[in-house]
């Protein structure tokens, strides 16, 4: 019910809003704020759309029924999850060769070229664009193709740190970008979104609009599409100094994003560091680590990248506003210490004076009663306050436990490599240069050090979380439940969780660790959450509270 009411709200507003004065912002980020609420459902319907076509795909032979249902994953995917997105339109590019269709492939190379540079990776981004026959293109291949590489120069343009190559990148790129307007028709959406940008470049916001008007036209209410269109609208209205209408579309675009479950969720922290510099401290922080915890899912290092500084500076200020409202709290208690004191006071004067007057007795018993709650509430707060000192407590301990056994691996570890030293020094002054180099050519240097670190990382880890494999498997179904060979040893899977539990849940920095790849991290991730008790979404969730107390 909430979610139809803020859609017919947000429709209205979208509807009345070449003639509206004043939008009503506060009613917007409502709207905003139950969607958020709402993602955990938007997300499970994504990812249902998203198996229901995996489902369909593993059943289908024909070679272009496949093709059709690939590319559909990987526009379920485009903004979700970006490996995955990658995946499928690698697998669209193949499906289009072996059907001999050289534009489509073409096309669907552009398309993956575009999505690499999109995620920062302009080294596959210039290497997939070499791959593509451009005389082979359609005109829908030659768009394409034309608007990944004003894409991709555009952006290396814009990072580039070293002024030769930028105007090299920005030439290249406005080339690109002449022959893509030249190829497109007036009406291709492609050709709007450049048009558009340039229009907004050269400060010329009055057909910036008019051509955003077109695109408005072309994309339906609540759509992806229409976010992307509804954040341009914000660009040029920031341009043109209208803070009321350019809120109103940054909040329409990240609501429009929330309810489509985009993890790329560009509109959201740029409404966050809108709100910052709004003052309004504490949204702008739920909104960023909304947005951070979307781009996390997503999976870029450009995002993180991006949302950094964002983030840094939202957490500064929200820091602020802490050390400002604990101030006000200590000021508050020390009034209020004063007031008890007075009262106190009061009171005892009260039953000296009126000791011998039995008609007071009643008066007494309310002043009672009015202590003994100002005591019940002050246990309340003295129990909350012991319950966060045994966290703090448990916390400080951990760390304490993991820096001595951190310095104790360090220094076992300088040993070894002093030793390896002085044994490879001994063999170079004997001259036993083979021997010398069969001993490191050899991994099983390597491969011993690394088992020792496991097994010194599960003994570690065992001792501060004694019940962490008990505790875990009640989290899965039974028949998901993992048995270890050894006791005070962790599985793969089990130190993959283990690591989470400590806080280390991005699955780069897991497979550095564990010296796997990204994608196998994924899939051990993906396959025990799906045998979860609870919602797959929730489970690493509850992991991060096992051993916590309660």
């Amino acid at each position: 019910m909430g979610r139809t009411i803020c859609a017919l709200l947000l429709l209205l507003a979208s509807v009345t809003q070449g003639f509206a004065q004043k939008v009503d912002l506060d009613s917007a980020l409502l709207c905003l704020d139950r969607a958020i609420k709402q993602s955990p459902q938007f997300v499970a319907e994504k990812q249902q759309t998203i198996d229901r076509l995996t489902t369909k795909l593993s059943e289908t032979t024909d070679t272009r029924a496949r093709f059709r249902l690939s590319h559909e994953l990987f526009e379920e995917y485009l903004a979700f999850v970006n490996d995955s997105a990658i995946h499928y339109l690698q697998q669209s590019v193949a499906l289009a060769e072996r059907m001999g269709d050289a534009s489509l492939a073409g096309e669907c190379l552009s398309e993956l070229s575009f999505q690499y540079s999109n995620t920062g990776m302009y080294d596959e981004a210039l290497f997939t664009l070499k791959r593509i026959d451009e005389h082979a293109l359609d005109q829908s291949g030659l768009v394409a193709y034309y608007r990944a590489c004003n894409h991709a120069y555009s952006e290396m343009a814009f990072y580039a740190r070293i002024d030769s190559l930028q105007q090299q990148y920005r030439q290249v790129a406005h080339r690109y970008e002449k022959l893509l307007l030249e190829t497109a028709d007036s009406t291709d959406v492609r050709a709007l979104q450049r048009r558009e940008m340039t229009f907004m470049d050269n400060g010329s916001t009055e057909q910036s609009l008019a051509v955003n008007d077109l695109w408005m036209k072309q994309v339906k209410p609540g759509t992806h599409a229409y976010a992307l269109t509804t954040f341009y609208r914000y660009l040029e209205y920031g341009l043109r100094g209208d803070s009321i209408q350019k809120m109103h579309w940054l909040i329409e675009s990240a609501t429009s994003d929330v309810r489509n479950a985009i993890m790329d969720q560009g509109s959201m922290w740029e409404l966050a560091n809108q709100l910052m510099i709004n003052g309004d401290i504490d949204r702008a922080y739920r909104y960023i680590s909304f947005a951070g915890n979307c781009a996390t899912r997503f999976g870029t290092r450009l995002r993180s990248w991006q949302l950094s500084p964002i983030l840094t500076a939202i957490d500064s200020k929200y820091q602020q506003y802490q050390v400002r409202d604990k101030r006000r709290t200590l000021i508050f208690l020390v009034a209020f210490g004063l007031l008890s004191l007075v009262l106190a006071f009061s009171l005892y004067d009260v039953l000296r004076q009126h000791r011998r007057l039995r008609a007071a007795h009643r008066q007494v018993n309310e002043q009672n009663a009015q202590l003994t709650s100002l005591n019940e509430q002050l246990s309340v707060l003295n129990a909350k306050l012991s319950t966060h000192n045994t966290k703090l407590a448990t916390a400080n301990s951990v760390k304490e436990e993991y820096v001595g056994h951190f310095m104790r691996l360090c220094s076992m570890y300088i040993d070894k490599m002093d030793n390896f030293r002085k044994r490879v020094n001994r063999m170079v002054k004997s001259h036993e240069y083979n021997d010398l180099y069969q001993l490191t050519r050899s991994q099983e240097f390597r491969d011993r050090e690394l088992e020792d670190l496991y097994v010194s990382f599960d003994s570690a880890f065992l001792h501060l979380f004694p019940n962490f494999i008990d505790d875990f498997n009640a989290l899965l179904r039974p028949e998901e439940r993992i048995v270890v060979e050894e006791e005070n040893t962790l599985s793969t899977g089990l130190r993959i969780f283990a690591l989470i539990r400590l806080g280390i849940d991005d699955s780069s920095k897991i497979a550095e660790f564990l010296h796997y790849s990204v994608n196998t991290i994924y899939n051990y991730r993906a396959r025990i959450k799906n045998g979860a008790l609870c919602d797959r979404e929730l489970f690493e969730q509850h992991v991060r509270e096992i051993g916590k107390p309660t």
